[in-house]
């Protein structure tokens, strides 16, 4: 379930992959050795190197989520999409982030990617997988951005546009 603060991203109509990626929303990690049966099964649906390499949710699954997503909305996912950098290939560069576009952003170790649902003055707000171990919205700052790519779409759905919300929330700093 959607925090409160949230809520009104249940009746955002479009872009696909924010639909997709809210139905996903809450999946978890399993703890300790044991795996969420359903992020693995995300590996095999999308199939080639990612069903090779993805055994275990213990490894970074942020990706693995955006490539579900993004295929799961008839979008192309770009190449090795297992490294949240890759995403900074996907679609199209935007002139400024907007609902539904993906964030890359780099950390410590790598990078992280998600989906925007909002911003602040100090961080965009991001639908991903592997955030605290489960699908959420958390805060990153915006002095991490790597790179803003938006879906190539034929029409762009009207919605699609920046969201300014309060800057309520703990500001992650390593999506790990």
């Amino acid at each position: 379930m959607l925090p409160a603060r949230y809520a009104w991203l249940a009746r955002e109509p479009s872009p696909k992959m924010l639909v997709e990626a809210l139905k996903l929303f809450g999946t978890m990690e399993a703890s300790g050795k044991a795996n969420n049966p359903v992020i693995l099964a995300w590996a095999k649906e999308i199939g080639g190197e990612v069903a090779d390499a993805y055994l275990a949710d213990s490894i970074p699954w942020c990706g693995l989520f955006m490539a579900v997503v993004a295929k799961r909305a008839g979008k192309e996912v770009p190449k090795h999409p297992l490294w949240a950098l890759s995403w900074s290939a996907f679609g199209a560069k935007p002139p400024t982030p907007a609902l539904g576009d993906v964030l890359v952003f780099t950390r410590n170790g790598g990078g992280h990617v998600g989906l925007y649902v909002g911003e602040d003055g100090v961080a965009f707000h991001v639908l991903g997988g592997n955030q605290s171990d489960r699908v959420c919205i958390t805060r990153i700052a915006k002095a991490r951005l790597y790179a803003v790519r938006r879906p190539l779409y034929r029409v762009q759905p009207a919605n699609v546009r920046r969201v300014v919300l309060a800057s309520t929330g703990t500001l992650s700093t390593n999506e790990a």
